[in-house]
């Protein structure tokens, strides 16, 4: 079959679900994966044809894709800060918003010129894209990421592999105050950074069906009634763990952004700021410790 024909299929079958430009990128993320041929050599080769089988993996991919099996499940792959990444069902799928996150806390470091080694501890690691991108983009670092999941942690010790750094991973939940304990052991750190999960019940009708139906709810939701549960929990542990003048980052739910804000006020961090994101919504929180 021509690869253009093809084309043409897809967006007849999943441009309603998902807009023209992103049934686009579908494609030509495919074309790259499976076929290793770019977007520009589509375009010089229109008349480009496939065998069979490789028809019939596209067509595989098609019926995922109108499920709404997110495209980088279906490929096992995405990209987060120039960076890649294995992802599958275990672990979120990195956001950009997580990204702006990211490239605070390395500009932060950056202007303060840090030349001796710095502690970094990022909570509920994932798939290990904040940890990672942090480890691979600040000299010195000495990076520490906890999760509860152990399937999660597989997931993220094979992207510190695949990106070629070194982190310290940590099996246990923030909310065991034996995990505290175990990590009282590491010692103090300079920075924290946390994108816990923060998505109430409530907000349930506002998520996607190909992030509701495919991406671990373990990672996602928190109960109605108590929402800032991993917030306070981490802000607790901060207060004994960050060395003075330590900094905590959080990524937080764009509705709760000054109850957020106000558990670290209560706790007496000091230079506490609450930043929006791209798209204007109050996104990430840093505040320092006394």
């Amino acid at each position: 079959m021509v690869l253009k024909e093809l084309q043409n299929i897809f967006h007849t079958e999943l441009d309603a679900i998902y807009g023209q430009q992103e049934v686009n990128s579908f494609f030509y993320l495919c074309t790259e994966y499976y076929l290793n041929i770019t977007r520009i050599q589509l375009t010089l080769e229109p008349e480009l044809a496939i065998t069979k089988p490789e028809t019939e993996t596209f067509f595989k991919a098609l019926e995922h894709l109108k499920q709404q099996k997110p495209i980088q499940y279906l490929l096992g792959e995405t990209e987060f800060f120039g960076l890649p990444f294995k992802v599958n069902e275990n672990v979120l799928i990195p956001r950009p918003e997580t990204e702006e996150l990211v490239d605070l806390i390395i500009r932060s470091v950056t202007s303060t010129s840090v030349e001796k080694s710095i502690r970094i501890l990022d909570i509920g690691t994932g798939s290990g894209c904040i940890a990672i991108s942090l480890a691979k983009n600040i000299p010195n670092a000495e990076v520490y990421a906890l999760d509860v999941s152990p399937k999660a942690l597989k997931t993220a010790k094979e992207n510190a592999e695949l990106n070629k750094v070194n982190i310290t991973f940590i099996e246990a939940s923030i909310l065991d105050k034996t995990c505290h304990s175990a990590l009282d052991a590491e010692s103090t750190f300079d920075t924290i950074v946390s994108n816990p999960p923060y998505v109430r019940n409530l907000e349930k009708q506002e998520i996607q069906p190909n992030v509701l139906d495919n991406e671990p709810h373990l990672a996602l939701f928190v109960e109605d009634d108590n929402p800032l549960i991993f917030y306070k929990a981490i802000t607790e542990f901060a207060i004994k763990n960050l060395k003075p003048k330590g900094q905590l980052y959080f990524e937080i739910n764009q509705y709760l952004g000054e109850e957020t804000k106000a558990l670290l006020t209560n706790a007496d961090f000091e230079a506490i700021e609450l930043l929006k994101d791209l798209n204007g919504n109050d996104r990430m929180l840093k505040g320092m410790k006394i």
